[in-house]
């Protein structure tokens, strides 16, 4: 079969010695990952999963795959990730611990996860969000998607939560055109998502049983090994893109436009490097002249919360989430080819 073969098994050893995570299971893509995160940790039709709305819509989506709704949570504007004083208001105010679990006080729903999502693979405060969820008995599914090569206190993103996830999308550092995985130090865990992705077939020399609700979401192992490939090289394209965030940090600092630099106790992959302009107008000028001159730049994500789809979602004002989506500009953020 194609879903299977050593180049599949050496992948995950790969990534377990680069994260220093005990297991990676390889998936398809980085959303499949995310949506097999959160059936292991049980979230099912009805839960609410917390999120942040300043996010690629994978993260949200991954939630409503399992029939869960997702409740918004504003960022800090250094990291424009999850922010852990947000989660905790929004906890205090709306949440109620019975029988060991944590309910919206609102809906009665059951809140079942948390997923702080690393963007553009700048760290969150990922150690505060996972004392409170835990102080709430909420797992923490973390989303490294944007995060392979980024640290935290010299932790790798993904390996904080319950669980953590990556991908390896076509525009990601590292790519096999397509991929993902899951990232775990629960042995139980890491058993359940293997199992699943796997069309939750026991292994039979020739019968097809299959004991539970199971996903394709196996890596092919073609595209496995050019994921080898390219994690064999990844301290060369770190190095090499972090030199180019320098050149851009340099070149920005002198005409007084912010280009996003890494927070104390981070380190960033700079996966895709972000200016951040004074005003709105301001971005939409650079923006319109960038791309009339063919340099491809592009805005943040729309926020979650103002999508069709998640419109009516619970979320708080999302003061700094607006703020930021209306003043970052994506810059050409590639490897270089250097002679």
């Amino acid at each position: 079969m194609s879903s299977v073969g050593p180049y599949v098994n050496k992948v995950e050893a790969e990534l377990e010695k680069i994260c220093s995570v005990k297991k990676a299971v390889a998936v398809v893509n980085g959303t499949a990952a995310l949506h097999t995160a959160l059936h292991v940790l049980g979230v099912e039709n009805g839960n609410e999963v917390i999120t942040q709305s300043l996010t690629f819509v994978a993260t949200a989506n991954a939630i409503k795959y399992c029939g869960a709704s997702p409740i918004f949570i504003d960022v800090d504007i250094d990291t424009m990730g999850m922010s852990p004083d947000s989660l905790s208001k929004f906890l205090e105010s709306n949440a109620i611990i019975k029988n060991g679990q944590c309910f919206n006080k609102s809906s009665g729903a059951k809140i079942s996860a948390c997923i702080p999502m690393h963007t553009y693979g700048f760290p969150v405060r990922i150690e505060e969000i996972c004392e409170i969820c835990c102080n709430w008995n909420i797992p923490v599914v973390e989303d490294a998607a944007e995060g392979l090569g980024s640290k935290y206190k010299n932790k790798a993103l993904g390996t904080f939560g319950d669980i953590g996830t990556l991908s390896f999308n076509g525009n990601k550092i590292i790519t096999a055109g397509g991929g993902g995985a899951i990232l775990t130090d629960n042995l139980e865990y890491a058993k359940k998502a293997k199992h699943i992705t796997s069309t939750s077939k026991i292994s039979n020399t020739f019968e097809f049983h299959h004991d539970q609700l199971g996903f394709n979401y196996r890596m092919p192992n073609l595209n496995a090994s050019l994921l080898l490939a390219q994690l064999e090289q990844i301290d060369t394209f770190l190095s090499n893109k972090r030199d180019l965030a320098n050149l851009y940090k340099k070149y920005f600092d002198s005409i007084g436009i912010k280009f996003r630099y890494e927070n104390s106790n981070s380190k960033v992959n700079y996966w895709l490097m972000c200016l951040e302009f004074k005003t709105k107008k301001d971005r939409d000028l650079f923006l319109i002249e960038s791309n009339k001159s063919g340099v491809l730049t592009r805005p943040v994500w729309e926020l979650m919360h103002t999508l069709p789809m998640y419109c009516n979602c619970n979320s708080d004002e999302q003061k700094n989430a607006i703020y930021l989506q209306e003043r970052i500009v994506n810059i050409p953020s590639s490897y270089r080819y250097i002679k």
